[in-house]
């Protein structure tokens, strides 16, 4: 019989978002636990430390994850607290997704600076330099908008809106829900519509690793699982996990749930935006991944499949 467990310790990175983040997460099972000691050991992730170099050339899955994991494998915390998009779609042994938490807008969102403030994505001039580090957003853009210049751009939140307000960018995309948890919820000039971008899997969603086997620290962290939002994200993780693509692959969703159904939304484009694959499938709520797995092969049949082979090859470092 498991022991309760009187202090619970949270793997966290260090980044503002991530502390806020992990922050609400202790706040709210303290709430529901009260009597339970919770501290949180934070940590720089190598994600966070190479900050001079685009992700996708990085090209580690688990690049701001893995840290985390190896402190909860080593006996040194019981949790650890993801932007569930992070994390990726195989874990390692021993650990497992205990929890998933509301999702809060998983939109894309437009951020200008004043002088481009009377602009939407639609309406900025020929060779506005678009800021993003994300290679879903880059490719759907690129498909959208073939007029734009794309740059990458890093660094926290905070450090990309400077960069933009000094005018190194005419705009950036950046993540709604990120936006929102850090009080720059007034900086989304526009929402970028799910026919134009669709989000990353599990985007607005935090979710909650933990160790297997260790059934008193998944009762605690469960009472913050939102039912809705884990099927519709069990269903878009199947869907990336069937595709074995990582979170730096232009791979796009969008899940909404109908009554008893889910509906999901896919799409898989090549780096230059010419070539973009897009579909949906519906089915039961009662086996979300079962859906995410047949969307995956049904872009598959229509060469999805070649579309990453050739990304893969491409990001692939010099041997």
């Amino acid at each position: 019989m498991s022991m309760a467990l009187e202090h619970l310790r949270i793997a966290s990175r260090r980044s503002q978002l991530a502390m806020v983040q992990t922050n609400w997460v202790k706040a709210e099972l303290e709430k529901a636990h009260p009597g339970l000691a919770i501290s949180v050991e934070a940590m720089a992730t190598q994600g966070d430390k190479i900050l001079d170099v685009a992700l996708a050339k990085i090209g580690d899955k688990g690049l701001f994850t893995k840290e985390l994991e190896a402190q909860m494998l080593v006996g040194r915390a019981e949790i650890a607290v993801h932007s569930l998009k992070d994390l990726p779609t195989n874990l390692p042994e021993g650990l497992m997704l205990g929890c998933i938490t509301e999702r809060e807008d998983p939109a894309d969102a437009l951020v200008v600076n004043s002088k481009n403030a009377e602009h939407t994505l639609e309406t900025l001039p020929e060779g506005s330099v678009v800021g993003t580090s994300s290679l879903r957003r880059l490719a759907q853009l690129r498909h959208h908008f073939p007029h734009l210049q794309f740059k990458d751009v890093r660094g926290n939140v905070i450090t990309r809106l400077e960069k933009l307000d000094a005018g190194q960018y005419d705009c950036l995309i950046l993540a709604a829900a990120g936006l929102s948890r850090l009080g720059f919820g007034d900086r989304i000039h526009q929402i970028i519509p799910g026919h134009i971008s669709l989000h990353a899997v599990g985007q607005g969603a935090l979710g909650i690793e933990c160790v297997c086997d260790r059934p008193e620290v998944l009762k605690i962290i469960q009472v913050l699982e939102h039912a809705p939002t884990a099927g519709r994200c069990l269903a878009e993780r199947a869907f990336l996990r069937e595709l074995e693509g990582g979170c730096q692959v232009p791979i796009g969703v969008n899940s909404r749930i109908d009554g008893t159904e889910l509906i999901l939304t896919g799409m898989v484009a090549s780096l230059d935006g010419q070539r973009l694959i897009r579909d949906e499938r519906r089915g039961s709520l009662t086996d979300p991944e079962a859906i995410g797995r047949a969307l995956a092969a049904d872009l598959k049949s229509r060469g999805a499949g070649e579309i990453l082979q050739e990304i893969f090859a491409e990001m692939r470092p010099e041997a």
